[in-house]
């Protein structure tokens, strides 16, 4: 899980929220989750992400993306392709991928 938030951005930008029930702790999960974050991390556009799971499996993960061609390299990418179809045969019950653009977006922090 991610210890910070992603601050306000300047919009417009996309988000990809990705949801999720899986079993805790699956065989190679957490080895391929950092794998996929140190390749998303390097593509230009990526803007940050926020993820969180439920004692009972449930989880949210919101990457931000510049605009659409970036959100594209990445749900394109080899590695991400090879992963989401082992999570799909070995980790996950079901999932959900939503798209947006936000238009606004603002942010606060307690000094």
């Amino acid at each position: 899980m991610t210890q910070s938030l992603v601050a306000g951005l300047e919009p417009p930008y996309y988000t990809a929220v990705f949801t999720s029930v899986r079993a805790d702790d699956p065989e190679g999960y957490a080895e391929t989750s950092a794998r996929m974050q140190e390749i998303v991390r390097e593509l230009p556009g990526f803007l940050g992400y926020e993820t969180a799971r439920t004692p009972g499996g449930i989880g949210i993960t919101v990457a931000y993306f510049r605009d659409l061609d970036s959100l594209g390299v990445w749900q394109h990418n080899a590695e991400h392709q090879a992963a989401k179809r082992h999570g799909r045969a070995h980790w996950y019950d079901r999932y959900s991928v939503h798209i947006g653009k936000v238009e606004r977006s603002y942010s606060f922090e307690r000094a």
